[in-house]
């Protein structure tokens, strides 16, 4: 039997933490009220769907992967997503025939097909399910780094560039979890008078 696996990923667009991806094999049988992009689900909604997804799920039917903020300073914002991706997948047992990607762009899993579906976690339960995989263990990450550097607030904005976020790096400058490749201050605007 060839299974279908869903990848997703949450974490691009912060400014601190890593990048965390997820892959979910599904069966059609499955069924889940309420799975959808997790971006539009409540932190409440997001916790109740993934606990019920780790109850569902086989042994071996999703898994996370991860690319710290070195390894996105290392090798950029995008191949440390296909890195996240890729490890997650490495995890899956069965090992699936197609994988379902959500956006426009991934790098090849070498055995596997793949196909992106642009805004995926939205049309297809297996991205969904990955969606929520990623952003709720991205999250709990976030909460847990808050707890050595309270100062940023990533209990609340998750490491994403606030007004707030961005006034602590004025006080307290980069901790050791944040990007250093990513621009925290606006770029200033340069004048030739």
């Amino acid at each position: 039997m060839k299974y279908t696996a869903g990848v997703d990923e949450a974490g691009r667009g912060p400014l601190a933490g890593p990048v965390v991806a997820a892959a979910v094999i599904w069966n059609d049988r499955y069924a889940v009220d309420g799975l959808t992009d997790s971006k539009k689900l409540s932190v409440r909604h997001r916790d109740r769907l993934r606990t019920e997804l780790e109850d569902l799920l086989p042994r071996g039917h999703w898994a996370v992967g991860i690319a710290s903020a070195a390894e996105i300073d290392e090798i950029n914002i995008l191949q440390a997503t296909y890195l996240a991706m890729h490890r997650a997948i490495a995890q899956l047992n069965p090992k699936p025939g197609l994988l379902l990607v959500d956006g426009n762009r991934f790098k090849p899993y070498e055995g596997i097909n793949h196909r992106c579906e642009v805004k995926g976690d939205a049309r297809f339960a297996c991205i969904s399910a990955a969606s929520i995989f990623a952003k709720t263990e991205r999250d709990r990450i976030m909460c847990e780094l808050h707890a050595d550097f309270p100062q940023y607030a990533w209990d609340r904005n998750m490491g994403y560039p606030s007004p707030g976020h961005r006034a602590a790096l004025e006080v307290h400058g980069p901790s050791p979890w944040h990007r250093r490749s990513f621009a925290w201050k606006p770029s200033q605007l340069s004048l030739d008078l």
